[in-house]
Formats: C-alpha cells, sequence, structure tokens
C-alpha cells in the first residue's frame, strides 16, 4: 500500500513538472527557471567595454550555472564594474573571456562571479 501511495506522489510531482514545461514553452519562455522570470533575448547585446589603457593579459573563467542570456549578461556586468577588467560572455561555453589593463587580483574576480549566485570552475591565462 506505501508503494502505491510513493508512486502516486511521484506521478503527481513528474505530471506536474510536465504540465509547468509544457506550459511555459507554449506561452513563449525562452529559458525556464531563469531569474529574469523567462524573458532573456536571444541576442546578445551586452555593451563592451572600453579599457583605458593596452591589454596585459587575458584570462577564460570557466563558471558553473550560466544556463541563459540574462545570467551571461549579470556575470559580464559584475565583472566589467571592476577597474581594469573588461569581460565577454559565451553561454555555449559556459565561460567569460577577460581582458585587463592592470594587474588584478584573481579573487577579485572570483568574488564579483560569486556575488551574481554562481562558482568559478577555473581561471585559465
Amino acid at each position: 500500500m506505501e508503494n502505491l501511495i510513493a508512486v502516486f506522489i511521484l506521478i503527481v510531482i513528474v505530471g506536474g513538472a510536465g504540465t509547468y514545461l509544457i506550459k511555459a514553452k507554449r506561452s513563449g519562455v525562452k529559458c525556464i527557471g531563469c531569474p529574469a522570470g523567462g524573458a532573456c533575448s536571444d541576442n546578445n547585446k551586452i555593451k563592451k567595454k572600453k579599457l583605458e589603457g593596452p591589454v596585459i593579459a587575458k584570462k577564460t573563467i570557466v563558471i558553473s550555472g550560466m544556463h541563459c542570456a540574462h545570467c551571461v549578461k549579470s556575470v559580464t556586468d559584475s565583472l566589467n564594474r571592476i577597474d581594469g577588467v573588461a569581460a565577454r560572455g559565451n553561454l555555449s561555453k559556459g565561460c567569460v573571456e577577460i581582458l585587463l589593463d592592470r594587474e588584478v587580483e584573481e579573487c577579485v574576480m572570483i568574488s564579483a562571479v560569486e556575488k551574481e549566485g554562481f562558482s568559478v570552475d577555473s581561471i585559465r591565462s
């Protein structure tokens, strides 16, 4: 009897989740679970930040948890607020490319990413 109740509860939960996904997709939501409410745009028109000086280093930050254009925008905006950093996100690769015109400690960039709710997997030069 307990097994039947457990199976019934699982069917209700899975059925409800499936119904939610189908309704969301039919209503035009592009990114289910997105902090922007699924209103992410498909175009990645993120303003490029100009650095004050010449580029002295280039790094790639691999980030976990970026699932949509809104995620990429929030991470790049946070990184671009750091003096000497110009960031450009790549959703398909799950990373952000960083150009630096001065020395910036990695812990500062990691903190900016984590402040947006994501985690840094690695930083490559």
